[in-house]
C-alpha cells in the first residue's frame, strides 16, 4: 500500500522538480577560508540538492526552477547543474549590469569542521537573481500541466527575500491544482530571516505555507524555530535527543496541520564537529510514529548537505510506491548493487533504508556508513560521479 497517492509516472514529464537558489560553492578542502590560496568549485542549494540526488542516485527525471544573472559565473553554475543531469529548461536569466548592483549570483564559502573546530559557512547571496523573483514571475501552470509527480522546496528559499514566500505559495497552489505532491524542508537559518523580521517572520511564513504541504521534513530545531512547536526536554542548544518528547511534538504538529501525510526528521546530538549521534523519526497517517535505532558517536567528515540526502532517499522511496514499513524489503537485494553502482547511489539508498528500518540494515559498520552519509560522497551537489 502506497504511503502517498501519486500521479502515474507514465502521465508525467518529470518525477520531481525543485524550486530554490543554486549557489556556487567554494570549498577550501582541509584548509581555512581565511588562509587558503585555492578553492574547489561546486554547485549547491538546499532545494536543488534534492533534485540532483534523485537524478544522480536514482535516475529519476528531475528539474530545477531558479534564476541566474547572465554572466560567466551563472553559466558555470548552469554547467555544473547539467553535469548532474538535472533539467535546466526552467532557469530564468536576468540581465547583468557588469558589477552586480541590480542582480548577481550567489556564492557560498564553506569549510568543514573537525573536532573542536566548528564548520564555517559564509554565504554571499544578497540581491541575487533568484531572490528577486515574485509570485507572478513564473508560469507555474505551464510547468505543472506537463505532468510533475513531486514538487520540493523549503525554508531556505522562503527566507531569501520578502518576495520569495509568494513565489513558493504560487507554486504550491498550482501544484495542488495539478495533483502534484509537495514536500517542504523547513531548514531554518537565522541569518536568512534576521533582516526581514527574524524568527517571528519565519514562523508566520512557514505556518502560512504548511497547509499546502504533504510531506514535511526538518530536524528538531526546524520545527521549533520555524513553526513554533516546543519539544519538551530539548536543550536550547538543540544538542540532546529525546525520541519520546520529539514524538509528542510531532503529534502536535499533525493536530495543527492535518493535511500532512508524512513528517520526517533526522535527530542529531553533536559531541563535536567530528562526532555526532544520529537517529530519525518518521510519521505517517497509516503507520503512526516510526523510530530508528540511535547510532551513537558517528564519525563525520562533512555534514553539509546530509539532510538533503536524507530528503532524497525518503522521497525516492515514496515515489517508488513503498510503504514506510516496506522500504526495507529490498535491502537484501540492494547489496548486489555494490559491484556496479557508484558509491553515492549505494549510500543514498542505504540512507533511506537506515532511517526507516535500521535493524535490517545490512552493513554492520554503522559508524562507517553514517560517516559516508555526512561526507562529500553524500553531498548531492558536490561531485559528478560518472557511471
Amino acid at each position: 500500500m502506497r504511503t502517498v497517492k501519486l500521479k502515474p509516472k507514465s502521465e508525467c514529464a518529470f518525477d520531481q522538480i525543485s524550486l530554490g537558489e543554486v549557489m556556487l560553492r567554494l570549498d577550501p578542502g582541509q584548509g581555512r577560508i581565511k588562509t587558503t590560496r585555492s578553492f574547489d568549485a561546486w554547485e549547491g542549494g538546499g532545494e536543488y540538492n534534492v533534485a540532483r540526488g534523485l537524478r544522480r542516485c536514482f535516475g529519476l527525471r528531475t528539474a530545477v526552477v531558479t534564476a541566474f544573472a547572465e554572466n560567466d559565473i551563472g553559466r558555470l553554475v548552469e554547467d555544473l547543474i547539467l553535469q548532474g543531469g538535472v533539467d535546466t529548461q526552467f532557469i530564468q536569466w536576468k540581465k547583468y549590469d557588469g558589477i552586480g548592483r541590480t542582480t548577481r549570483n550567489g556564492l557560498n564559502f564553506t569549510e568543514r569542521g573537525f573536532s573542536l573546530r566548528g564548520a564555517v559557512g559564509i554565504s554571499d547571496r544578497g540581491n541575487t537573481a533568484v531572490s528577486q523573483l515574485t509570485a507572478d514571475s513564473i508560469d507555474w501552470d505551464a510547468i505543472f500541466s506537463q505532468g510533475v509527480r513531486w514538487f520540493h522546496t523549503g525554508g531556505i528559499y522562503a527566507g531569501l527575500s520578502e518576495t520569495t514566500p509568494g513565489v513558493i505559495e504560487a507554486a504550491m497552489k498550482s501544484a495542488k491544482k495539478h495533483g502534484t505532491k509537495i514536500s517542504y524542508d523547513l531548514n531554518y537559518r537565522p541569518s536568512l530571516w534576521s533582516a526581514i523580521g527574524g524568527q517571528a517572520k519565519a514562523q508566520e511564513v512557514n505556518r502560512k505555507l504548511a497547509p499546502y504541504v504533504d510531506v514535511m521534513i526538518g530536524n528538531e530545531e526546524d520545527f521549533t524555530e520555524s513553526l513554533g512547536f516546543k519539544v519538551e526536554g530539548l536543550s536550547s542548544a538543540f544538542n540532546e535527543i529525546d525520541h519520546s518528547a520529539f514524538g509528542s511534538m510531532v503529534q502536535e504538529v499533525v493536530k495543527g496541520f492535518p493535511n500532512l501525510e508524512v513528517i520526517a526528521t533526522t535527530l542529531r546530538k553533536v559531541h563535536s564537529a567530528s562526532i555526532n549521534d544520529w537517529s530519525a523519526i518518521v510519521w505517517s497517517k497509516e503507520t503512526g510514529l516510526l523510530n530508528s535505532k540511535l547510532y551513537e558517536k558517528v564519525e563525520v567528515l562533512d555534514r553539509v548537505g546530509s539532510g538533503d540526502s536524507f530528503a532524497s532517499g525518503l522521497i525516492f522511496g515514496l515515489l517508488d510506491g513503498r510503504s514506510l514499513q516496506g522500504l526495507h524489503r529490498g535491502i537484501q537485494q540492494w547489496h548486489l548493487w555494490l559491484k556496479w553502482k557508484n558509491l553515492l547511489e549505494v549510500v543514498a539508498l542505504e540512507l533511506s533504508a537506515k532511517v526507516l528500518a535500521p535493524e535490517l540494515f545490512y552493513l554492520n559498520n554503522s559508524a562507517f556508513i553514517n560517516a559516508l552519509m555526512s561526507s562529500k560522497a553524500c553531498y548531492n551537489a558536490h561531485y559528478s560521479i560518472s557511471k
